[in-house]
């Protein structure tokens, strides 16, 4: 018992470190600024996020427990290996993407979330649209990880799932309710280092371990089972490129990225955080493929696990707490199971306080209450962390499909929210008409893909459909998301000129997107500037140590060209 005792005791002194070091946070974010930025403070950091804390916290996001536990997993399964564990290599692609193309112009124009650049453009209601994959994405995401977590915990210190579940997601919608960006942030700097010392710290001993075989012999030879650097089989080509590009574009249209893209104290720092992140999180994956290889190359025959391998057991995806276990020495154990707690935690605050912070500001503030007081927008943000908290936590409790739907609405992600990012800040001219029926479209075309975590059968068979294992291997979510995305440009240039030359009435601009150009419905330039319940400092140099020069990247120029000579914006200008 000794053994669980001590494995408990170390959860919950890594657990009041991350708790404190959250606290600690909160209350220096309650001590710089003053009350009127508190609710740009927890979502964005008040745009004062350093590069080092930045490209931590960018980092820790994606390195979570999901990246950690399935890049291991991918390498270790048979058939599959390295060639399939498209995670590192395909989210530090994306991170590079992101930082070449989207976030200089967004953090440019001075957004807040990700959803601004949707409500300006579209209107309201597409950005209610947009909200539903985008939040769907952050909370089945944040509930498959702590569900992730409770079975590493179990698995290693014989605790209750839904003990370890529940408290590991108080403590993380704890400091996140307190201190928002500020506090995620911080922790996610103890956090990144914990993965990285704990992990690497349990590499060495288990690769000693007398049942593990060389991994470089394993890695081309078949010992206990096929190679662990995997193949890609002529039929799966198609399917591989299909993940890999959902992984690689679709990776960038989530709020946990842009969160930290638009926290950054000027534009050129946000790409560079990209850019560092990327590298990050390759170097971080290092050790999760290296346990997967050695998990590969053991004789499970010679450990206390038993007769079988874990995959025969049907425990492939738990092979890294299984490796800390039982090829690593007790306390070694621990220092890998506070690794992978810190990865899981450093990813569900994130995801926790990007779906609170775009239902308070797009849903809550910019579509209902837009007269709102920071005060309240404060209050709206702490309530649906709790509760954005509370729902995650209950889906890894209560789900049996929590993976399955994570998947699905990653793949939302990918065919909705990327190509109407790519039209809502690269191609001139789209409407609410065309971003409505490329929505409708990728929906559909997803859908009837099927889904086999979910059981969804697909209505439509594409080619190369594998009637045995029930299986797509024609790229169809790339083919859903190019749909999604020449529909949207089409749409709206039909929409353009049907209107413009005359052939429909402008009655029948029921969206108000091509006629009326500055309606309630839409949320323009001019709502995002002149509306008193949003701070002009969004919009105008944060920063005062930057140079004049430097500071006019800041500025939304676009915004304020649009906008008539009124004394509220000359002065947003003139300062």
């Amino acid at each position: 018992m000794a053994f669980h005792v001590a494995g408990l005791i170390a959860i919950i002194v890594f657990y009041l470190a991350i708790l404190f070091v959250g606290i600690w946070a909160a209350w220096k974010t309650k001590n710089s600024g003053s009350d009127g930025d508190r609710r740009e403070a927890i979502i964005v950091g008040g745009r004062d996020i350093g590069l080092l804390v930045g490209v931590f916290t960018m980092t820790a996001t994606w390195v979570g427990g999901g990246y950690i536990n399935g890049t291991a997993e991918a390498v270790y399964v048979p058939g599959y290996g390295l060639a399939w564990a498209q995670a590192p290599i395909g989210y530090s692609l994306s991170l590079v993407v992101g930082g070449l193309f989207f976030a200089k112009p967004m953090r440019s124009k001075g957004y807040v979330t990700m959803l601004d650049p949707f409500q300006q453009i579209y209107g309201k209601r597409m950005g209610g649209l947009i909200f539903i994959p985008a939040v769907m994405g952050e909370m089945f995401w944040a509930a498959a990880i702590f569900s992730a977590l409770g079975a590493t915990i179990s698995v290693i210190i014989d605790v209750n799932i839904n003990i370890s579940v529940g408290i590991s997601a108080l403590i993380a919608t704890l400091y996140t309710l307190v201190g928002g960006l500020y506090s995620v942030a911080y922790t996610d700097v103890v956090q990144l280092f914990c993965i990285f010392l704990g992990l690497w710290i349990s590499v060495p001993f288990a690769m000693s371990h007398p049942a593990v075989t060389d991994i470089g012999y394993t890695a081309v030879h078949n010992v206990f089972q096929e190679p662990w650097l995997g193949t890609i089989k002529k039929p799966d080509i198609y399917k591989w490129i299909d993940n890999f590009l959902l992984l690689t574009l679709g990776g960038i249209p989530w709020q946990a990225y842009f969160q930290r893209v638009l926290s950054s104290s000027s534009a050129t720092y946000a790409q560079v955080l990209s850019f560092l992140a990327a590298f990050g999180c390759l170097v971080m994956a290092v050790p999760a493929i290296l346990i997967g290889a050695i998990g590969a190359s053991t004789d499970w025959n010679q450990t206390d696990y038993g007769n079988s391998d874990p995959k025969d057991n049907y425990e492939a995806d738990m092979i890294l707490p299984i490796v800390l276990q039982y090829l690593c020495p007790v306390y070694i154990s621990f220092f890998g199971l506070g690794a992978v707690s810190a990865a899981v935690m450093s990813s569900a605050d994130s995801s926790i306080l990007s779906a609170s912070s775009m239902f308070a500001r797009n849903i809550y503030q910019l579509s209902f209450r837009q007269s709102a007081s920071d005060q309240e927008i404060v209050w709206v943000m702490r309530i649906t962390i709790f509760v954005f908290g509370a729902a995650a936590t209950l889906m890894a409790l209560l789900a049996q499909s929590v993976y399955g739907l994570w998947y699905l609405s990653s793949d939302l992600v990918y065919i909705i929210i990327f190509p109407q990012l790519l039209c809502v800040l690269f191609i001139k001219g789209t409407n609410t008409y065309g971003a409505v029926v490329g929505y409708l479209f990728g929906v559909i075309l997803r859908i009837t893909g099927g889904e086999p975590y979910l059981h969804l059968q697909p209505l439509i068979l594409y080619p190369g459909y594998d009637q045995e294992q029930q299986i797509q291997r024609f790229p169809f979510k790339t083919i859903a998301m190019l749909t999604s995305f020449f529909t949207n440009i089409g749409v709206s240039y039909l929409a353009k000129y049907l209107f413009e030359s005359g052939t429909l009435s402008p009655k029948f601009d029921f969206l108000d997107a091509v006629v009326a150009k500055h309606s309630k419905e839409n949320m323009d330039k001019a709502t995002l500037v002149k509306s008193d319940n949003i701070v002009l400092n969004e919009l105008a140099p944060v920063n005062p140590r930057h140079s004049l020069a430097l500071s006019t990247t800041f500025t939304n120029k676009e915004a304020f060209s649009d906008i008539d000579s009124s004394p509220d914006v000359s002065t947003a200008e003139d300062n």
